[in-house]
């Protein structure tokens, strides 16, 4: 039994099919940049444009509170519900918000909750947290309002 010209083509078919959804889902992985360019979209942070916090003004970019044990996410667009993140989560997730999420550019409050780390454990993850959240942020070229805990 010989490879005849109508399996040949058969064959030809199903190998350019395949090789056409290999180079497609390829493309769609490579179209999707990654959270620190999709963050590029929004306008550099402007400081003229942020509430004075004494005043008791609210805040309206996102506002991130870092704990011992997770790093919590409050923005106007989540109707001030606060989601929960691990420290490595929190670029992707602001990546994700829509543009309206950010009336000051590309900015977030940052309030430290050194509170409630009572151990030496607690206050070692803290220290984690706040250092992913922070050189993340950074490299992302994402303004930072530290906010002091009293």
């Amino acid at each position: 039994m010989g490879f005849g010209p109508n399996r040949f083509l058969t064959a030809f078919w199903i190998g350019l099919f395949v090789a056409g959804l290999v180079s497609c889902t390829h493309q769609s992985d490579a179209a999707q940049p990654d959270p620190a360019t999709r963050l590029q979209a929004i306008p550099a942070a402007d400081a003229t444009k942020y509430p004075l916090m004494q005043e008791g003004k609210h805040w309206s970019n996102p506002y991130l509170v870092i704990r011992w044990d997770n790093v919590g996410l409050l923005s106007d667009v989540a109707a001030n519900e606060e989601q929960l993140l691990k420290p490595e989560e929190v670029l992707k997730t602001l990546a994700q918000l829509p543009m309206q999420a950010w009336p000051y550019g590309r900015a977030v409050a940052i309030l430290v909750d050194e509170k409630n780390a009572r151990s030496e454990q607690d206050k070692a993850g803290l220290r984690r947290n706040r250092g992913i959240v922070e050189g993340d942020l950074e490299m992302a070229n994402v303004a930072i309002r530290w906010i002091s805990n009293f």
